[in-house]
């Protein structure tokens, strides 16, 4: 159906500039069309192969979600959490973190990681301990050499749900619904990072067409 909404546009197109022109304005007028056309398929071709890795960072529980940008939607590749067990050290927590966002990196190749970014807690010893969980996801994008975006919790929530103050649960539903699950992803934190997932595929389409 589009591409014969192209070539009835190429004909109007070319027809207006042989009319004007002759021959010189016809093969300028298909250039600059199939040169257009060409760079809009690059585009959505480009896009259409991304891997997209969300983490919701966390020093107990941090959630993880991969999607396959399709031009037509997105495809859930994989989504859970790592934990570190609680017998660990701080530092070996943040190990743990570490070397599983390094696992999912080497696994799935992903294109681009998208993270939250952090709340300004009341507690100081709070924010330090998220900061640094937040650094590890940090430390192992950099080391596989994979860009880090980073988005509000507002922001994702806007993206999938349409209100930056939805709840977990209408986080759950949204996300189960444009990844086509069969049920809402769990835990919350898994579904939180789907979102973000999602969130940068969303920036990644407006750039598309601008």
């Amino acid at each position: 159906m589009r591409s014969c909404i192209w070539l009835r546009c190429l004909g109007q197109k070319v027809a207006n500039r042989f009319r004007k022109g002759g021959v010189e304005h016809f093969v300028d007028s298909l250039q600059d069309f199939c040169r257009e056309k060409l760079f809009f398929l690059c585009r959505i071709f480009y896009m259409s192969e991304k891997i997209i890795l969300g983490v919701d960072p966390g020093t107990r529980i941090t959630g993880y979600g991969l999607i396959r940008v399709l031009s037509h939607g997105y495809a859930p590749l994989d989504f859970g959490t790592i934990r570190p067990s609680l017998k660990l050290s701080q530092a070996e927590r943040y190990l743990t973190i570490f070397e599983g966002v390094i696992h999912l990196i080497e696994t799935h190749k992903p294109d681009a990681v998208a993270v939250e970014t952090q709340f300004v807690y009341k507690n100081v010893q709070s924010a330090m301990k998220l900061g640094m969980a937040r650094a590890a996801v940090l430390l192992a994008a950099a080391k596989k050499g994979v860009e880090v975006v980073e988005y509000a919790p507002t922001k994702a929530k806007l993206a999938v749900v349409g209100n930056g103050g939805a709840s977990k649960t209408q986080v759950q539903k949204m996300t189960q619904m444009l990844l086509k699950l069969s049920q809402p992803p769990t835990p919350e934190d898994a579904a939180d990072a789907l979102a973000l997932a999602i969130c940068h595929a969303h920036n990644l389409r407006k750039i598309i067409h601008v």
